[in-house]
């Protein structure tokens, strides 16, 4: 070069930027979104079972004016479910030690639908074969689609948790589920039972991976999310003829907004046992690994 001077190395700017070896704006947003999507579709597939679960509740209802069914709505309800499940698990959506849960989640779900409808909480207004003290059996399974998600979460998402104390929450899920009793009895102790949850698990963290990123949120926040859609869904039930509150008969209104709080209280009693459940080896491959 003329003058023995060097020239300037001049680095190409990043084509998903402008600057060199940046991302830029709209490559970031870009990534967001696709994170977004595939955040989605894993949710989809983790709640498969409770879409179907509340699919079948609407279909009942909207198909009963076409078609004069050989057996109770109720009845075909339990029988569509049961083939479901069995559908879930011979296509391997779902696995064995799964399922095990998930039938904990139906035994735990239907006593506490039979105290509740014994004390006039709610009720069943149609009339089936297959029904326990009021209570048609196909009801377990609302309680399952819970189970069902959270199993896929931990599954489809890799779950993992930090600094978490399976004592502490326990006990405090004991609590929560007993209170849905109790609170009939010696006083109602739900948003004693929430604040202590929220205490005990304030530092907790519940990670999940996304494509091949990994990320994280408070796991008080989780449950709060989770109990939210949950409230949803309950109000997309009872619209469908589900079940019905007091207050209801003589037409579908909005779910009063507390039972959002009762969600909250099942889902992480929910979280709690699908977690003392989880298989070890499921564990010790980062399921409940700390970050």
């Amino acid at each position: 070069m003329p003058g023995g001077q060097t020239p300037d190395v001049v680095v190409a700017p990043d084509v998903r930027t402008g600057r060199p070896g940046e991302p830029g704006r709209s490559y970031r947003i870009g990534h967001l979104a696709a994170q977004l999507c595939r955040f989605a579709w894993i949710e989809l597939q983790c709640c498969a079972f409770a879409i179907v679960v509340l699919a079948g509740i609407a279909a009942s209802t909207l198909l009963r004016g076409y078609w004069d069914a050989p057996i109770l709505r109720y009845d075909a309800l339990l029988v569509f479910l049961v083939a479901v499940q069995v559908m879930f698990l011979v296509t391997k959506q779902e696995t064995f030690r799964e399922l095990l849960v998930i039938c904990t989640f139906h035994a735990a779900g239907l006593a506490l639908e039979m105290f509740k409808v014994a004390v006039g909480s709610w009720e069943y207004p149609e009339s089936g074969v297959a029904t326990v003290a009021g209570v048609p059996l196909y009801a377990g399974f609302m309680y399952a689609a819970v189970g069902s998600y959270i199993c896929q979460a931990f599954r489809r998402f890799d779950l993992g948790l930090t600094r978490y104390r399976m004592g502490v929450v326990g006990v405090l899920a004991v609590l929560a589920y007993l209170n849905f009793f109790t609170h009939h009895l010696i006083g109602d102790f739900r948003f004693l039972i929430m604040a202590a949850f929220v205490v005990a698990t304030a530092w907790m963290r519940v990670w999940f991976t996304v494509g091949r990123e990994r990320y994280w949120m408070p796991l008080p926040l989780s449950f709060v999310l989770i109990g939210l859609f949950l409230w949803i869904a309950e109000n997309i039930a009872t619209y469908f003829g589900a079940w019905q509150y007091p207050g209801q008969e003589t037409g579908w209104q909005l779910v009063h907004i507390g039972k959002f709080s009762s969600w909250i209280l099942l889902v992480s009693l929910s979280f709690v046992l699908v977690t003392a459940l989880i298989p070890r080896r499921h564990a010790e491959s980062g399921a409940l690994r700390g970050r």
